[in-house]
């Protein structure tokens, strides 16, 4: 895998199952992994910034990605590459040096742009076929800590890094 210092994250069907719980008022709840975002926080700590681009806009995510402090949220996305390319021109990060992990064909052309793409097992045959790393895991279920731990572990840094922020030993 192709070292990256940006990793761009889609939500819906990459960091949940894809399904958007909704009431009379509106999206209810969304269910989020406790594993990826463990696999995410080390990510940070490795030294790659983390973003969030999806093309609905919840304030759940927003409270999720607070939680996580992931600094980049962009929501209501229609143009994905368009919006990729905005962030890392005002982040001075070129596009070889970005990941992205996203499921379905909204985030094909995006993903094309990346130096570094990835998805979830479930996620469109289309998206898998272009996707240099695709996990073994759904969406929502882990698929995002699966590619971080290999990323990291793949550098040497998975053991040393969950070492000093949870003092375990790997």
């Amino acid at each position: 895998m192709k070292d990256i210092r940006l990793l761009v994250l889609d939500v819906d069907g990459t960091l949940t199952d894809g399904k958007i719980y909704m009431g009379a008022e509106g999206e209810v709840c969304k269910a989020f992994s406790i594993k990826d975002g463990l696999g995410l926080r080390l990510m940070a700590d490795s030294g790659v910034t983390l973003a969030i681009l999806t093309g609905r806009e919840s304030r759940i995510v927003q409270n999720r990605a607070a939680e996580l402090k992931i600094p980049h949220v962009i929501q209501n996305v229609q143009n994905k590459p368009e919006a990729l390319r905005r962030l890392c021109q005002e982040l001075s990060i070129p596009l070889e040096e970005t990941g992205f992990v996203g499921d379905d064909l909204i985030d094909l052309e995006a993903m094309r742009l990346c130096g570094l793409s990835a998805c979830p097992c479930d996620a469109a045959k289309e998206v898998k076929a272009q996707a240099d790393f695709v996990s073994e895991l759904p969406g929502g279920s882990g698929a995002v800590r699966q590619f971080v731990e290999c990323y990291l572990e793949e550098r040497g840094l998975w053991a040393p890094l969950a070492a000093r922020r949870f003092g375990v030993k790997l």
